[in-house]
C-alpha cells in the first residue's frame, strides 16, 4: 500500500497519517484508534503489528491470517474509555467466496504502561 492511498480503517485520511504511525510503533491514544488501526492491520495481513497490540493475558500463541477475507469497511457504531480500561463496538463487513458477511463486535481494551491493547471481545 502506497502511503497516498486513503487508509482502510475508514478515517478518510490517508494510510501515512492514519494507520501507519502506529504500525511503525507509536501508541494509539484511544482504544478506537487502536481498534481502526488494528482493521487495518487485518486488511493489510500485518500478523506481527496484531500480535503486539493484544493483551499477552488472551494473544493467541500463533496467528495467521491465511483464512482471512477481504475486509471492505469498518463502521465504528460507539467507543468509550476511563483511564485504563475502553471499549469499541463495531462493523466490520467482508466478502468471502463470493458472499457478503458482517462481523459485529464489542471489543475491550486495556491501558498499561501508556499503551492501550486489545483484551477480547463479544460477537454480536
Amino acid at each position: 500500500m502506497t502511503s497516498i492511498q486513503l487508509c482502510p480503517c475508514g478515517s478518510g485520511q490517508t494510510y501515512r497519517r492514519c494507520c501507519r504511525p502506529f504500525h511503525k510503533g507509536t501508541a494509539a491514544p484511544t482504544p478506537e484508534i487502536l481498534m481502526r488501526s488494528r482493521y487495518s492491520a487485518f486488511v493489510l495481513g500485518l500478523t506481527s503489528y496484531l500480535k503486539d497490540s493484544w493483551h499477552n493475558s488472551t494473544r493467541p500463541s500463533d496467528l495467521t491470517l491465511t483464512d482471512n477475507p477481504q475486509w471492505l469497511k469498518l463502521e465504528v457504531l460507539a467507543a468509550a474509555m476511563t483511564d485504563h480500561t475502553g471499549t469499541v463496538h463495531f462493523k466490520a463487513h467482508y466478502q468471502e467466496g463470493g458472499a457478503m458477511g458482517c462481523l459485529e463486535e464489542r471489543s475491550n481494551f486495556v491501558r498499561e504502561h501508556g499503551r492501550w491493547y486489545y483484551v477480547d471481545g463479544e460477537i454480536l
